[in-house]
């Protein structure tokens, strides 16, 4: 059964030991972050979008995604938090001017650098390849190293010059500590916008419009929330008139505003009535024959 001819077995031919944890390549890692889209697995290309999360998408595979929820993708869980478009913003690059794209190397007979990126920081210059931590303002869109940030602290952007707060920067490909965090300012950024939401109650003569937040509610429908009378600047009050009630009728021939001219081309003017000479019987053709 073997071992014979002068043949002489190893140990670890004989004993198994434990099996070896096989180690993912850093560099495939971040060149599956960085340069291929989230969704479709493909080679990032312009329009790039980005998540609040802070992965890097296809424009074109995340509408894909969103007007056919119901196909087989092998990464369908990744944008399972991306309701609609408005969910996704789309990055303002800087291009990298040594990027000299695929082509360079077709034959395969010169050396490739595998950490030479697309896109690089526009105030640091630093590439936009995985070894440096980036972010974007989910104001604008623009991208920036986060040494840029921190070394030019300013609350208006580098690039285009909107201004942003803090809450606005998202880290790019972060860590998983930092994508807790970006799923609970996820979070509480779409509850608030939910309960800020705006409502408009339509009535017959004017649009009131309420917005659901903690604020003072203003007086509506001749409710008045204190007194009536307002202090003006020279001490004298101003008499404020209540709201005329949405059901409540109106005659125009009341209305102070209005010219005579004006009221004169309603039916309820005086010069539009008339007397029972000229009102129509049922000889008449119509009931303004007369």
């Amino acid at each position: 059964m073997g071992c014979d001819g002068g043949t002489i077995p190893k140990r670890h031919e004989l004993v198994k030991g434990p099996k070896k944890v096989e180690k993912v390549d850093k560099n495939a890692e971040l060149a599956a972050k960085w340069k291929y889209c989230a969704l479709s697995q493909e080679k990032l290309r312009r329009p790039i979008v980005a998540c609040e999360l802070g992965k890097l998408y296809n424009k074109d595979a995340v509408i894909e995604y969103l007007l056919d929820k119901s196909a087989e993708r092998p990464n369908i869980e990744v944008a399972a938090h991306i309701r609609g478009i408005k969910d996704v913003k789309e990055l303002n690059l800087t291009e990298n001017p040594a990027w000299e794209g695929e082509r360079r190397n077709t034959k395969g007979d010169c050396y490739e650098d595998m950490h030479c990126a697309m896109f690089i920081c526009p105030v640091v210059g630093l590439e936009m390849n995985g070894k440096h931590k980036f972010c974007f303002l989910h104001t604008c869109g623009c991208v920036f190293s986060d040494r840029a940030l921190r070394e030019v602290k300013t609350e208006i952007c580098h690039k285009c010059g909107d201004p942003f707060q803090e809450d606005d920067i998202v880290v790019l490909n972060g860590t998983k500590e930092e994508q807790e965090k970006l799923q609970k300012t996820m979070e509480e950024r779409r509850a608030k916008a939910k309960t800020g939401k705006s409502t408009y109650i339509y009535s017959r003569f004017y649009w009131i419009f309420i917005v659901s937040s903690d604020s003072k509610s203003a007086p509506v429908n001749g409710e008045s929330s204190g007194s009536s009378n307002i202090p003006g600047p020279s001490g004298s009050s101003k008499t404020v008139k209540p709201i005329a009630a949405a059901g409540s009728k109106r005659s125009i021939q009341q209305m102070d505003e209005k010219s005579e001219a004006y009221k004169s081309l309603f039916t309820s003017h005086s010069s539009a009535k008339r007397t029972k000479d000229q009102l129509s019987n049922w000889v008449t053709h119509t009931p303004y024959h007369f």
